[in-house]
């Protein structure tokens, strides 16, 4: 067993997981551990390919394993400071891109950008967007800062993405305004068992659970929105929430006068995202 072939076959784990985890280590693309599967592996390489196997067994996540998770295209560093990036979030950088058509050298805000994920995401598919991104987390905005200068051309028009330490709006210029605001905030409840489940174990508390209701967080960013939208141009507000909490977030941007309120689906068919218009004043 040390070969290739002989370690993924052994392995207990996942085909899937067990292929990253030896093309981690081995520095080998997934066709090399087809073409090369009978090679003669060094000592320290099956050792540190089973330690890794050894913490994935253990439950830590294969995306801090190797520390990085793709997202729309892109390779993000992932830590344990931050969210891991999910396949299900895209949906909210595609939306937002829909909301960003026609627009000339759009303003986007993102609420919570953790890895940075979905506010590079929107930079790199808009270069002409100016991007603004908060997080309460010095450590995750240390992430998402080298995911963004890595990831996005230093020369596009609409400048870097602009980093801010900040309870949601708390520390930004009050003088901003945005033509969308995106967020994928926690939205767990304190008391889901969810979040002593799986990868969750893993991941900063902060950023999956309100320590409340899961829907406090969303209440402050659907509150603050209408604020920071341009009074004569209005703008529009979408938000992740959990497989149950649609309705609940629906009502939520109807109170606050919100218009053309909807959710959005996932690939599995759940009601993944939800958001709505600010009108113009006058509208």
């Amino acid at each position: 067993m040390n070969d290739a072939a002989g370690l993924l076959r052994a392995s207990p784990l996942p085909a899937l997981e067990a292929r990253i985890l030896l093309g981690h280590v081995l520095g080998w693309r997934r066709t090399e551990l087809i073409t090369r599967s009978d090679e003669p592996l060094a000592r320290d390489q099956v050792a540190r390919y089973h330690a890794l196997e050894a913490r994935r067994i253990a439950g830590e996540p294969v995306a801090q394993l190797v520390g990085a998770r793709e997202f729309f295209g892109l390779e993000f560093e992932v830590t344990p400071d931050v969210l891991i990036p999910r396949p299900e979030t895209e949906l909210l950088v595609e939306t937002a891109l829909a909301a960003l058509d026609g627009l000339s050298r759009p303003s986007v805000l993102d609420l919570g950008t953790g890895t940075g994920a979905i506010a590079v995401a929107l930079a790199s598919a808009r270069p002409d967007a100016r991007v603004w991104a908060v997080d309460r987390s010095a450590e995750a905005l240390d992430v998402a800062g080298r995911n963004a200068a890595r990831l996005l051309d230093p020369q596009r028009p609409g400048g870097p993405v602009q980093f801010t330490r900040s309870d949601w709006y708390a520390a930004l210029d009050s003088a901003l305004r945005f033509d969308v605001i995106v967020s994928n905030p926690p939205y767990i409840a304190s008391g889901d068992p969810h979040l002593v489940e799986g990868d969750l174990r893993f991941e900063p508390r902060g950023a999956l659970t309100d320590e409340a209701d899961g829907l406090s967080a969303i209440r402050a960013i659907i509150a603050g929105a209408p604020a920071r939208f341009e009074a004569a141009r209005g703008g529009v507000l979408w938000l992740e929430h959990g497989y149950d909490q649609a309705a609940a977030v629906r009502a939520l941007l109807s109170e606050r006068g919100f218009a053309a309120v909807r959710s959005a689906e996932d690939l599995a068919g759940i009601e993944r995202i939800s958001g709505g218009t600010w009108l113009p004043e006058g509208a």
